[in-house]
């Protein structure tokens, strides 16, 4: 398979190119001095993209591939694929599901109690040698706080299962009501923010779930309340967002990810009721290298004409 182009837009993952370098003939975009015409060039070998959660195959670039046959991203988000286009072509599409639905879900957690509990202002008071001055102030409990889902998928349900063990009551917002769950079900994700504490945003990204968290829902939720975003950035219309934690209608929130990435707004950077990380819900060695495997396990199905294990398209 050695003379199968497998394009790959950004770099991701060191692991993963090492792997894609050892089975296929892997072209880094991102280090062609002009796009279009590296693609030109390579185009008749170009049989596969590899994306993320960044960046993916748009329906310029899958038209300018005519022997494209697969996308397989390293990620379980798919808003970076032109999922139409690849129907329309018969192009089949992979993604990472599964394997880093502990480490976001373990990430949502921390986020709440670094929110609430305030660790990494705490921090910051020992660093800088404030505690011989005073204690620091008191914070909130996370145990038994109400937590809403918005997404009652793998990583909502994880998250879910998570937030039990600290006697949290849960509810949920998603398309249809879960039958086999005893959460209370919210047919709107107003009602879900109206009736709870913590506010956590784990669904897909789609056009139908862009800026589902809006000034409404942010003033359902209100100056106590918290808001955890582990999906993606534009689930949340960020001006609104951060308008409502300057202003103190927003008691607080916990971000991973971000609007238009890797850009943050400067007025958060100010804010103590605020833990942002830099999008590093699966970021750990050993779900990464997980993903990897897995985006690797699917061209070398599509390849070698087996079943792909992951097929979303």
């Amino acid at each position: 398979m050695e003379s199968i182009g497998v394009l790959m837009p950004i770099p991701m993952n060191g692991y993963l190119e090492q792997e894609l370098d050892k089975r296929f003939n892997l072209l880094r975009l991102w280090k062609a001095p002009e796009k279009s015409g590296f693609i030109s060039t390579h185009k008749n070998s170009i049989r596969a993209v590899v994306g993320n959660s960044k960046a993916g195959a748009d329906a310029q670039l899958i038209e300018a591939l005519p022997k494209l046959e697969i996308v397989s991203s390293f990620s379980v988000g798919l808003d970076k694929i032109d999922l139409a286009k690849c129907k329309e072509k018969g192009i089949r599409v992979t993604n990472t599901p599964d394997v880093l639905t502990d480490d976001v879900a373990d990430l949502a957690i921390g986020l709440m109690l670094a929110v609430l509990r305030k660790l990494c202002e705490s921090d910051r008071y020992v660093r800088g040698g404030k505690w011989k001055k005073g204690d620091f102030r008191l914070t909130s409990k996370f145990t038994g706080k109400s937590v809403g889902i918005i997404g009652l998928g793998r990583i909502g349900m994880a998250t879910a299962k998570r937030a039990e063990a600290f006697n949290c009551p849960i509810s949920y917002y998603s398309r249809t009501q879960k039958s086999e769950v005893n959460y209370k079900y919210y047919p709107s994700v107003v009602e879900l923010a109206s009736n709870c504490q913590i506010l956590v945003v784990a669904c897909a990204l789609t056009e139908e779930t862009r800026h589902i968290v809006n000034r409404e829902v942010i003033d359902a939720l209100g100056p106590k309340g918290v808001l955890i975003n582990v999906g993606r950035g534009p689930h949340v219309d960020e001006p609104e967002l951060v308008s409502a934690l300057v202003e103190g209608r927003l008691g607080a929130a916990g971000l991973d990810v971000y609007e238009h990435e890797p850009e943050v707004p400067e007025k958060l950077f100010k804010l103590e009721n605020v833990v942002l990380l830099p999008h590093v819900g699966s970021a750990t060695v050993e779900t990464r290298q997980a993903m990897a495997d897995l985006v690797i396990g699917n061209l070398e199905a599509q390849f070698l004409n087996k079943p792909l294990l992951t097929p979303v398209v």
